[in-house]
């Protein structure tokens, strides 16, 4: 899915240069759900937002499939986020004034062959609440709502920054069973940033991030449930 080569971001602060990425390599496979480990700092997300075509590498190359993400016009990468990717982040960025099923509708509006708002939330487990608003559904319902809305468009890619960073642990579960749900049925590969290491019995793949490198991965062979994590 992913071929990442020699990958470096180097932000300017003034006269100092933060170097949130340094000279890391990886491949990510199709239909993976892999997760980001590392303390605040290590370049979690700046890997993540290269990999979502949010931000662009400083050197590097990233190759998603046969498109090469770091020689992509700001066009191309639109279209790339538009078709290929979906957003989860620790803040549900909800319309407020919107049921779930029209904030589901906001995307399944701008791409082809979306799944019916219907579907998505089914599959996240929120049938009964599709007429609900925002304010009328619990944090782990809006991240539910959130997650059902990055699926819509059934993208390849399932990109999620810290989903469970606001939720208290119960809460935390049942979205990611969620997560876990849309990877198993979709097949879709889905990456996960997170401080928790529990939550890495549940992946396939293991990275954990130091410094802006990659200290080391993991490749899981016995994968755990949601419910079986010890947080």
């Amino acid at each position: 899915m992913f071929e990442i080569q020699g990958l470096s971001k180097i932000y300017a602060m003034g006269e100092v240069e933060v170097h949130a990425l340094r000279r890391v390599d990886l491949t990510l496979f199709e239909r993976d759900l892999v997760v980001l480990l590392g303390p605040s700092g290590s370049g979690k997300s700046t890997l993540l937002n290269i990999l979502g075509g949010l931000d662009v590498a400083t050197h590097g190359t990233v190759r998603y499939r046969s498109q090469d993400l770091t020689a992509a016009s700001e066009e191309a990468l639109t279209a790339y986020r538009r078709h290929h990717v979906g957003f989860v982040f620790q803040f549900y960025n909800l319309i407020p004034s919107l049921t779930a099923r029209e904030n589901v509708a906001l995307v399944t509006e701008i791409v082809e062959r979306p799944m019916t708002p219907e579907e998505a939330l089914g599959l996240v487990n929120l049938t009964p609440r599709l007429d609900h608003f925002p304010a009328q559904l619990s944090g782990g319902e809006q991240q539910r709502v959130a997650i059902a809305r990055a699926i819509a468009k059934r993208p390849s890619v399932l990109l999620c920054d810290e989903p469970t960073g606001a939720l208290d642990l119960a809460t935390g579960v049942v979205v990611l069973e969620a997560i876990a749900r849309v990877n198993a049925e979709l097949g879709t590969t889905t990456i996960v940033i997170t401080h928790n290491a529990s939550i890495a019995s549940m992946a396939d793949v293991v990275i954990r991030l130091a410094d802006g490198q990659v200290a080391e991965t993991t490749r899981n062979t016995t994968k755990r449930q949601p419910r079986e994590l010890e947080w």
